[in-house]
């Protein structure tokens, strides 16, 4: 059996702020890299490899953790948030004001937010590969990955048979630093917690 601890990064100034980041390579604040350090120091677990987002809010949230546990990070950009184009870096007051119509589609379920977002088709292919090459090269091992609230809620698709697609809307989110783990055996990923 692998087991695949996903956590959220640390807090950003702009998760703080309520701005949309995206693909941008915000760092954590003082308070994401409390929230770093206390998740090191509650991990139990022993962990036999370290993946992680190569944004630096991740990273800095990975290289935190894995100098505690003495392991290296792997990088991995298809850990990426799904890149929110246009509206990255402004509040939901902001995109209300700028593109209200586009908003009120995606508050719907019914478009992609920005005219220039990542396609959810796209994000949830790019999460589905990583996984399994993960699964595949981490046969009976504990993971540790490193990511965002949206890739984690891809992995919670994939592992409770919901289509990203059309669900993710009823996925709930991750607060920063929380940890979710799964279990994958016989080819099949399933929610631990």
């Amino acid at each position: 059996m692998t087991t695949l601890l996903l956590v959220r990064h640390g807090e950003t100034d702009w998760n703080r702020d309520g701005r949309w980041q995206g693909h941008s390579n915000t760092s954590l604040n003082a308070r994401g890299r409390d929230q770093a350090r206390e998740l090191a120091d509650d991990l139990t677990e022993e962990i036999d490899a370290v993946y992680s987002s190569d944004l630096a809010r991740a990273r800095e949230t990975a290289e935190i953790v894995a100098a505690r546990l003495g392991l290296d990070i792997r990088l991995d950009p298809r850990l990426r948030e799904r890149g929110f184009g246009s509206w990255e870096g402004l509040t939901g007051h902001e995109i209300e004001e700028r593109d209200a119509d586009a908003l009120a589609r995606w508050r719907a379920g019914e478009g992609p937010g920005a005219h220039d977002a990542e396609p959810f088709d796209a994000f949830a292919e790019r999460m589905r590969r990583f996984l399994d090459d993960v699964l595949q090269r981490h046969p009976g091992e504990r993971v540790l990955v490193i990511a965002h609230g949206g890739s984690i809620r891809v992995i919670h698709a994939l592992a409770t048979g919901l289509d990203y697609v059309r669900d993710r809307r009823s996925i709930p989110a991750m607060a920063n630093c929380e940890v979710v783990r799964y279990a994958a055996r016989d080819g099949k990923l399933a929610p631990l917690d």
